[in-house]
């Protein structure tokens, strides 16, 4: 029986093999690297070559001036998106549910999506001409109504939070999916029994759309959890300057001037796979809260 439903879902195996293959290649493959946290890697000489330091390379790390300020920026502006990544899709996905109008309602589903498709190399270039100090739309605002000039992008006090909100504006649309979707699956009897108590349209807002989508927003807020530590390199690498390095300098951004910059290779690795292991354990942390508060798992 089993060697017959095999036979019979190897078109389906089949068609994994190349997305099998890709991940092997590009996941797995690479990963002999990690080798070299624990080597003083030369290029010259390669994995197989270079000298075994064991710990050494661990010990640096522990040593690197402000390495906690930038542990501590990383996990603050990754909690920040976090927050943000769903409160602000929920805040909006119940807002388009309340559009009547189908037109109305598509056309700007579809101007919040387009960010999403877009590279931070080019968002980069619009928010530096936007966020500009001097010649920036949002500061002309600003000094309009008698604010002075705000350096969102050169002020460490600032730059967390504009990381935060101009990531948020990226991605916020399509986060909106995952939640107008749960609000189509909500029981329309639900919406009638709520208008005969005589509860309006806000009002079933409030005690029938929102308690129906919570479930769904703490879920995906305990899955994120998992990528906290990852933030999107891209973003920061070509919006931050080494005068907000203060509060805007993350690991990945460590990573790249260890490696790229300083060609400490061995270091550079070593800041990664220990990025790596605590990403692990926020992984399986977040998937053991999911299934305890929502009843989802994986296996």
């Amino acid at each position: 029986m089993k060697k017959y439903k095999f036979i019979k879902d190897l078109p389906l195996h089949l068609m994994m093999l190349p997305g099998m293959i890709l991940v092997l290649l590009f996941c797995y493959k690479p990963m002999i690297g990690i080798v070299m946290a624990f080597q003083k890697f030369s290029p010259r000489k390669g994995i197989f070559g270079s000298k075994w330091v064991g710990l050494e390379n661990f010990s640096y790390l522990a040593d690197i001036p402000d390495i906690e300020k930038v542990i501590w920026n990383t996990f603050f502006i990754s909690l920040l998106k976090l927050v943000l990544g769903v409160v602000i899709p929920v805040i909006v996905a119940l807002m388009l549910n309340e559009l009547r109008r189908k037109f109305l309602k598509k056309s700007i589903q579809t101007i919040i999506y387009f960010p999403h498709f877009l590279s931070w190399v080019i968002l980069s270039g619009i928010f530096i001409d936007v966020l500009s100090p001097s010649t920036g739309i949002l500061n002309g605002f600003l000094n309009s109504i008698g604010i002075d000039s705000v350096f969102f992008l050169g002020d460490p006090k600032w730059f967390p939070y504009t990381m935060a909100i101009t990531e948020t504006w990226k991605e916020f649309g399509f986060g909106t999916i995952v939640y107008l979707a749960a609000i189509v699956g909500i029981d329309p009897t639900l919406y009638e029994a709520a208008s005969v108590d005589g509860a309006g349209r806000w009002r079933q807002t409030l005690v029938v759309t929102l308690p129906a989508v919570m479930p769904i927003a703490t879920l995906m807020l305990i899955l994120n959890m998992g990528s906290v530590l990852n933030l999107s390199f891209e973003q920061i690498y070509n919006l931050y300057s080494p005068q907000v390095y203060a509060t805007g300098d993350i690991l990945d951004t460590l990573v790249y001037r260890l490696g790229m910059h300083d060609a400490q290779y061995g270091v550079a690795t070593a800041v990664g796979l220990f990025k790596s292991l605590v990403s692990t354990a926020l992984v399986v942390l977040s998937y053991k809260l999911a299934n305890k508060t929502s009843d989802y798992r994986i296996f």
